[in-house]
């Protein structure tokens, strides 16, 4: 006698950029039925690794529901997302002082509003919108969950999840609002040398996707062969703060957070990292294929929701559609 199997859990990713968020819903089991993503290179990334997904690319604000209802079977049980976060982030040394303005004058401030028409929409049974901290500084909060109740939410969580508290290589603070509180198990801390010292040496033919050998820029190549580890060969001005780019990594620990203009120092090469080795300090595998200019391919991965942690709150979201 066989055993009936039940159809697998569904969910559609909005800002779907390479894939990190729904990689992580995948490896759950969790079936994919769309993504929507407004630039190509990132659309053919998602499109390269998750076959079986249909991938809209275009500007959310002029995605009507009822489009993403024609190409799926069923309203899916839940939605997850990643707005840009430039509008919000301390590293927009442009960012508007006040928390109000990010929503309502920044050019990409109301795409949260988008994601929350959407979630309205096509009632999930579970969300999980994806971005950093400050989204919640002053009124962001208040504007954030006034918003939500319009559809039906009254209660919803902000849950703030350091990635390297649950086995993310890389530093990774960020804010994930769901209609569920989230609370991940806590892994061992996996450093630099964990993740990048069995690879070959990039200068060498080898059969590893994105990499390849990344040559200096023409600002950073005198100065990289003199930084130390944990030191910068370039410093800026963000919206708070100076800020570290080209940073020498220390094999002993964690990298620094790895944002899409990221790039570092290898810690015992005199080279830079290359894609691939971005990919896995974001726990990205080896068999996911980044497409598009090396540009994008770096801040498809500096974008992403690293897949250990999605998979961690895919796990939680599963067991509550268990219940």
């Amino acid at each position: 006698m066989t055993t009936k199997q039940n159809p697998p859990y569904t969910f559609i990713d909005l800002f779907s950029g390479a894939g990190g968020f729904s990689l992580g819903f995948v490896k759950e089991g969790f079936q994919d039925l769309l993504a929507i993503e407004n630039d190509e290179e990132a659309a053919a990334t998602y499109s390269q690794n998750f076959s079986s997904s249909q991938v809209i690319i275009n500007d959310i604000r002029k995605v009507h529901s009822l489009e993403i209802l024609e190409k799926i079977p069923a309203t899916p049980d839940v939605i997850i997302a990643s707005p840009p976060c430039e509008p919000f982030t301390a590293a927009n040394p442009r960012r508007h002082k006040k928390p109000w303005a990010r929503f309502f004058e920044d050019p990409q401030g109301d795409l949260i509003f988008h994601t929350i028409r959407l979630i309205g929409d096509l009632s999930p049974k579970f969300f999980v919108v994806e971005n950093v901290l400050p989204m919640v500084d002053g009124e962001g909060k208040n504007i954030l969950k006034e918003e939500f109740s319009k559809i039906g939410f009254s209660k919803i969580h902000f849950n703030f999840i350091s990635a390297e508290k649950h086995g993310n290589p890389s530093a990774r603070n960020r804010l994930f609002i769901t209609n569920i509180h989230l609370e991940l198990q806590k892994k061992r801390r996996v450093s630099v040398e964990d993740v990048l010292f069995d690879l070959p040496s990039p200068s060498l033919p080898n059969e590893i996707h994105n990499h390849s050998y990344v040559h200096f820029t023409h600002q950073v190549k005198d100065k990289a062969y003199k930084v130390k580890k944990g030191q910068a060969a370039v410093y800026f001005r963000g919206a708070v703060s100076e800020k570290k780019q080209w940073i020498k990594l220390d094999e002993k620990t964690i990298s620094p957070t790895i944002m899409g203009k990221s790039r570092f120092i290898h810690p015992s090469e005199d080279r830079a990292l290359t894609p691939r080795e971005h990919a896995r300090l974001m726990t990205y595998p080896d068999t996911f294929e980044f497409i598009g200019s090396i540009s994008s391919v770096y801040n498809q991965i500096g974008e992403s929701v690293p897949p250990i942690i999605s998979q961690s709150i895919a796990k939680k979201i599963k067991i509550k559609l268990d219940d």
